[in-house]
């Protein structure tokens, strides 16, 4: 028998074997990337996706680069995301507020935060804080709460907008404490701070970093933190669990979800290359000038922290009957 009716022979043997290792083949791009930051540049969300995408590039092998989406409080960019390709190609950096928050507050999205987004990894945390204005008398909690009920009405606490993690939060502390204080919503945190300075609110739940300076001076008191555990920038600052309300917990957080037909094998590499970047020492070192903490949290683990948060924050959202359009 000639070779080549052996090989002619031999090839439909060959096929499957040739088939299945394709098929477990790793997941790479073919083309250039993007991840879609639904906020304006220059913001945490967008400074912690650079990192990201010129990490994404070096590993990946392909161009990664950054696009702002801003709008409707983040919906507009993952909607980007959410119709897309479903190749692995197209990124969401995304926040406690647009995969978790947004869903309770806007009574009509034109995507499914659970069905048309799948997630990649958690890439960092940030602890929001309790900051007064020094004129308060409270100096800890438990001072403040008892502030709050002596005198009913008459504490306004400020937050970046209307659905941010600092309202949620503040909401938060309502539901748990039973208090009653005003919330007035800013077009940001640096519209915010010039008027807490000022005295003319009394206090903000936010994002802890932008306020650190300002503590740090004495313009500004922290009176607790509300993650779980005391927070790096500030170790000595003890949290809302220490101060009398257990198992209080309320950290903003970033992370990256992809558009949620992708086949697994695109999601879990990029998986993969996301833990990755979070455990380099670069990585970390930026993320903490930022005053975030990395994780590795990825695939499966990450979907199950997003519906542990979707619990918490949606039960809070309804029992405050906060509504967006």
């Amino acid at each position: 028998m000639s070779l080549t009716r052996r090989t002619a022979l031999a090839l439909p043997a060959l096929l499957p074997v040739a088939a299945a290792a394709q098929a477990q083949a790793p997941w790479a791009p073919t083309r250039s990337m993007r991840i879609v930051v639904p906020f304006t540049a220059g913001g945490a969300t967008d400074v912690m996706a650079r990192v990201v995408a010129e990490r994404l590039t070096h590993l990946l092998g392909q161009p990664c680069v950054v696009e702002n989406r801003p709008g409707a409080g983040g919906n507009l960019g993952v909607e980007v995301v959410a119709k897309s390709d479903a190749d692995g190609h197209t990124l969401l950096m995304c926040t406690i507020g647009t995969a978790s928050i947004n869903q309770f507050l806007y009574p009509r999205l034109p995507f499914d935060p659970v069905k048309d987004l799948a997630a990649v990894a958690l890439a960092s945390l940030v602890t929001n804080a309790v900051v007064v204005h020094p004129g308060v008398s409270a100096t800890n909690i438990q001072e403040l709460i008892a502030l709050a009920k002596r005198e009913p009405g008459t504490i306004n606490y400020g937050t970046p907008g209307n659905g941010t993690s600092g309202h949620i939060c503040g909401e938060y502390f309502k539901n748990r404490t039973g208090v009653d204080i005003g919330h007035v919503p800013y077009r940001g945190t640096g519209a915010l701070i010039p008027d807490l300075l000022a005295g003319r609110i009394q206090m903000t739940f936010d994002n802890l970093p932008s306020y650190i300076p300002h503590i740090r001076e004495g313009r500004l008191r922290v009176l607790a933190v509300t993650s779980r555990e005391r927070w790096f920038a500030l170790p000595e600052v003890p949290t809302v669990n220490e101060s009398g309300l257990p198992d209080f917990e309320a950290v903003a957080w970033f992370g990256l979800q992809v558009q949620g037909r992708t086949p697994r094998p695109a999601v879990d590499r990029l998986t993969a290359a996301v833990q990755e970047i979070c455990r380099e020492p670069g990585t970390i070192a930026k993320f903490r000038e930022l005053g975030a903490m990395p994780s590795q949290l990825g695939g499966a683990d990450f979907d199950r922290f997003i519906a542990a948060e979707n619990e918490k924050w949606g039960a809070v959202v309804r029992a405050a009957n906060i509504r967006l359009e």
